[in-house]
């Protein structure tokens, strides 16, 4: 059974999933900070994702492979608009790192990983200068949200998941926009990245992830790029869910190891 944490003045939590036994990657094993989807205006750290539900569960599959889990809380865009959400991954990372001797992990070895809107946060804190993370990891994510906006016919409209996170019309305001697009943030130096996106996501079109992994490789980051033919968002439809989570738990065992 994982622990809960409080890690932030705001009320937010995490849970940390530990290896049970033998520890392959050493000991104190390193970590996967899951950031969960949502639409940023909801979710729950508890759901993976929401079509992953068999047993073993995800975090326990991650645990299983010597790799500790923790599932982070974040303001929700009803509570705070962008960088909140920003700034609460950042201060998981932050309370992880401060505490890590009592938690018995071992964060100098760090992956990100996100599904959906939770994929645009780690990516956002993984790209940061000082990050000092080991990889990324980002399941159909939005990279762009100018070009998401466009390609969706979006981009005045105040009331999509992105204005809400915004707190204005994606067109409002281009360069906060921007700011809120990994896109944009990509660096010369950028971590390891496996990005994974179904070929039917109409919520968030591939293009989102083609745009981000053209971008990471522009300046030679190491970028992997998979899409999935019929998978739609959140990997509905005929997916073989469990090749991309083995895939997914390979590349945390290979760059954290």
């Amino acid at each position: 059974m994982p622990t809960e944490h409080d890690f932030s003045e705001h009320g937010l939590r995490l849970d940390l999933h530990l290896p049970e036994g033998a520890a392959p990657l050493g000991t104190p094993p390193p970590v996967v900070v899951f950031v969960h989807g949502g639409g940023w205006r909801a979710g729950s750290r508890d759901v993976f994702v929401p079509t992953m539900r068999d047993e073993p569960s995800p975090f326990a599959r991650i645990a299983a492979a010597g790799v500790a889990v923790a599932s982070v809380d974040y303001r929700l865009s009803g509570d705070a608009v962008f960088p909140a959400q920003e700034d609460d991954v950042h201060a998981a990372l932050d309370w992880l790192r401060a505490h890590a001797d009592r938690l018995g992990v071992d964060t100098s070895r760090v992956v990100l990983w996100g599904e959906s809107a939770g994929a645009t946060l780690a990516a956002l804190v993984a790209l940061a200068p000082d990050s000092g993370v080991r990889g990324l990891i980002d399941w159909y994510g939005p990279s762009d949200l100018e070009a998401l906006a466009a390609a969706l016919g979006q981009s005045d409209d105040p009331t999509t998941r992105e204005a809400g996170w915004l707190g204005h019309a994606v067109s409002a305001d281009a360069e906060r926009a921007r700011a809120a697009s990994p896109r944009h943030r990509v660096r010369p130096g950028a971590p390891p990245a496996l990005i994974a996106h179904g070929l039917a996501d109409a919520a968030v079109p591939p293009s989102q992830g083609e745009l981000f992994a053209a971008s990471l490789a522009g300046v030679g980051a190491e970028v992997e790029l998979t899409l999935v033919p019929g998978a739609g968002h959140l990997w509905q439809g005929d997916v073989d869910r469990e090749a991309l989570l083995d895939a997914a738990i390979a590349f945390c065992v290979r760059v954290l190891g």
